[in-house]
């Protein structure tokens, strides 16, 4: 633990001594310009702000170096150091232009949704002992299957239905092979994704490119009385469309009923001591079951996020990895709703600064900020691994003593 300690310190003081370098080749009279809305704008010196972001890395890199125990610092070092990355980014991007900032947290909350459900769909599955990296293709899946029948119903609504029904479905087909089957968790979820790819590839081919009804209509955009025109606030939590208020209640719900009910109490006695689970009563097959085909209603409804509430069409591999970044986030909020939507919310701010920055017209080559959302992925696994614990039978397949 220490020593995992001491190489991020010592991560962060080399990020502190880049940072600051960096300040330095910036001129003195630099401003960045962040507006909020109608709330207004916020001028600040480029180089002075860029340099103590530096300063701010390089202290929390001595903490962590010299502090005992060594779990004093890890969270405190790094809630500080990622807030003043994001503050160092957008001050950078700021300068001499504007940059709307709360447009820019909104657009994080919206592209949060995917793979905030993925994450919850993930840890309903592990919280059972069920490994479950099929996500990513129950997601593409429902995204092909949810325009299809919205497109030939001209009903969107009945699309959604039918991503949840298809992310159902192939879950169903993941327990089958994993529960009872005993197949091999990390293969029956690879198998998924590899028939995802390919039937979602022939059904666009097939159906979608040669329909001539066009494309179906996206999810409306819901503003919420009286609380949708508070400045500031009103644009960033209120105006957006029903599954992002679907999936911040389901955090919610999934989490009282995780903790604070008798179904969450066995879900998690399943999770880490199946057999003594079993011995109470407590009927191992059936959480399992229960838990890997809800993961996949929660998965088929990020897949309609893709096809049905932001572009009204489906393409091929547009889920874009998502499924698997929602399960690096499951890891980041260690198995817990808030904190996997914790982790949501951050690779979802981290995919709308790129795409801004993108729009901005910045000097970096576009390959290099669509990277970001996966290089952070990255980073935040390699600065949890050995600190995030999992339960304790995720992975194993269980079998009833005759």
């Amino acid at each position: 633990m220490q020593h995992h300690s001491r190489g991020l310190g010592l991560g962060y003081l080399l990020y502190g001594a880049g940072l600051g370098w960096w300040s330095l080749t910036i001129a003195p009279g630099a401003l960045s310009v962040l507006r909020f809305g109608t709330l207004g704008l916020v001028q600040l010196p480029t180089q002075r702000t860029l340099l103590l972001c530096g300063v701010a890395a390089l202290l929390t890199g001595v903490w962590c170096v010299v502090s005992t125990p060594a779990s004093r610092c890890h969270a405190a070092s790094l809630g500080i150091n990622v807030f003043g990355m994001v503050c160092s980014v957008l001050v950078w991007a700021s300068m001499h232009q504007r940059l709307e900032v709360l447009g820019l947290l909104a657009q994080g909350f919206r592209l949060a949704t995917p793979i905030a459900l993925g994450a919850l769909a993930g840890l309903l599955c592990e919280r059972c002992g069920v490994i479950n990296i099929g996500i990513e293709g129950m997601m593409l899946s429902a995204a092909c299957l949810g325009c299809i029948v919205a497109l030939y119903t001209a009903n969107t609504w009945l699309g959604v239905v039918a991503a949840l029904l298809t992310g159902c479905v192939m879950a169903a087909g993941h327990a089958v092979l994993t529960i009872h089957g005993r197949v091999d968790q990390i293969i029956s979820g690879i198998v998924l994704n590899i028939f995802a790819v390919g039937i979602t590839g022939f059904l666009r081919r097939s159906v979608l490119l040669q329909n001539p009804r066009g494309a179906p209509a996206v999810l409306p955009t819901w503003q919420i009385p009286f609380v949708g025109d508070i400045p500031g606030l009103g644009p960033l939590l209120f105006r957006h469309q029903p599954l992002v208020y679907t999936t911040w209640l389901l955090v919610l719900v999934v989490h009282i009923l995780l903790f604070y009910t008798p179904w969450g109490l066995r879900t998690r006695a399943v999770g880490e001591h199946p057999r003594a689970a079993d011995t109470l009563g407590v009927h191992v097959y059936t959480i399992r079951y229960g838990n890997v085909i809800a993961s996949g209603i929660l998965a088929g409804l990020g897949g309609a996020w893709f096809s049905l509430e932001t572009v009204g069409t489906f393409d091929d591999m547009m889920t874009g990895g998502k499924g698997f970044i929602a399960l690096a986030a499951m890891i980041f909020g260690k198995w817990r709703p808030f904190g996997a939507f914790g982790g949501a919310l951050l690779f979802g701010f981290v995919d709308a600064l790129q795409i801004k920055l993108q729009i901005a017209g910045v000097h970096v080559p576009y390959q290099f900020l669509g990277m970001a959302p996966y290089v952070v992925t990255m980073i935040v696994l390699a600065g949890l691994i050995g600190r995030a614990v999992p339960p304790a039978a995720v992975g194993l397949p269980y079998e009833r003593s005759t």
